[in-house]
């Protein structure tokens, strides 16, 4: 997307924008960061982190401040080795979002319900680490994505985004990522996730910025 096809807020808001080398270097230290897609697509903001870095004291945050559905961006590699099918046949989304079946980690490993911070950062933090299949009850409470296999080269979402930032920040190729949701029940748009984003310390940054990176990486080879 050009930025004369921006609107003029979005435009200004860019401008406060952290580079995409701190933003990786703040996934590889362990910390979330806020990703928003374009105008021309969801027009979302997701925090995100490196799935192996979870802890329930960051699954409570992305649930309780994030609001929106907390899913586990994976490579279809990792998804085939955990077993995990698509969670229809026929994926009818507009932007293609490719959620597989629902997991929990299995009573072995702690978990009850499967729906607390702790049980959710439990499997969240297994499924990027050392489970096999068997270390997983299907359905669950956490939802994988299978990110492109040329993640934003070749789709501009927050699967593939999570996905790519882990690579490049040298982790696990898994994210967790949750939607900001305002406090209205909307979602919030880039002029008001930086504020939000600066209230709780995030760095802000795009998935178009992202992808430019991957690009000027793959002409530097």
């Amino acid at each position: 997307m050009t930025t004369d096809l921006k609107t003029p807020e979005r435009v200004r808001a860019e401008s406060e924008l952290a580079p995409i080398e701190d933003v990786i270097r703040e996934i590889g230290a362990g910390r979330m960061v806020v990703l928003v897609d374009d105008e021309d697509r969801e027009n979302e903001g997701d925090l995100v982190m490196a799935a192996e870095c979870v802890t329930p004291e960051a699954v409570n945050f992305m649930i309780t401040h994030g609001k929106g559905l907390l899913c586990l961006p994976m490579t279809a590699e990792r998804a085939r080795e955990l077993d995990l099918p698509p969670m229809v046949t026929k994926n009818e989304d507009d932007f293609g979002t490719a959620f597989t079946v629902s997991i929990d980690a299995t009573c072995d490993h702690g978990v009850t319900t499967g729906i607390s911070a702790r049980d959710r950062a439990t499997t969240i933090v297994l499924a990027a680490t050392t489970a096999t299949s068997s270390d997983l009850n299907r359905p669950g409470h956490v939802f994988p994505l299978i990110a492109h296999p040329a993640g934003t080269l070749g789709r501009t979402g927050h699967t593939e985004a999570a996905v790519d930032l882990a690579v490049l920040a040298g982790l696990a190729p898994m994210g967790a990522i949750v939607e900001i949701v305002g406090d209205d029940g909307e979602m919030l748009r880039l002029p008001q996730l930086l504020p939000w984003a600066a209230r709780h310390g995030f760095l802000v940054s795009t998935i178009e910025r992202l992808r430019a990176h991957r690009l000027n990486m793959a002409v530097s080879a």
